[in-house]
């Protein structure tokens, strides 16, 4: 067994001159992080999950559209979406954001700890 270490993320994903740049950064059988970089302006259209996800804004501020509810995003920021929630994401400036697909809970609840 051995680390994943990505020491600059923002330097890992370059933002591109007008684009958007996708990368996996780590993917095993229960994970996957995604990094995102985005031009000024460049956004991905509304589109659900069949995953819940995490958000985080490495650098960057975008404007997210979470079913009915919007929210502007900055560095530090973390979102939760569930499965299936419409959502939005636009840069509005050069941007770079980290989604975290995370397991669906097994049905028996087993092995899953409680929010107490």
């Amino acid at each position: 067994m051995t680390a994943t270490v990505i020491t600059d993320l923002a330097a890992e994903l370059t933002v591109p001159e007008d684009g958007t740049l996708s990368r996996v950064l780590y993917r095993d059988d229960r994970l996957r992080v995604v990094g995102f970089a985005f031009a000024a302006g460049q956004e991905l259209t509304e589109h659900t999950s069949a995953l819940p996800v995490v958000i985080q804004v490495v650098k960057g501020r975008l404007d997210l559209v979470l079913g009915e509810e919007k929210t502007e995003a900055t560095p530090g920021s973390w979102i939760h979406l569930p499965a299936r929630l419409p959502h939005t994401v636009r840069a509005t400036e050069p941007s770079v954001m980290l989604l975290t697909m995370l397991p669906v809970p097994e049905s028996s609840g087993a092995g899953v700890p409680s929010a107490a």
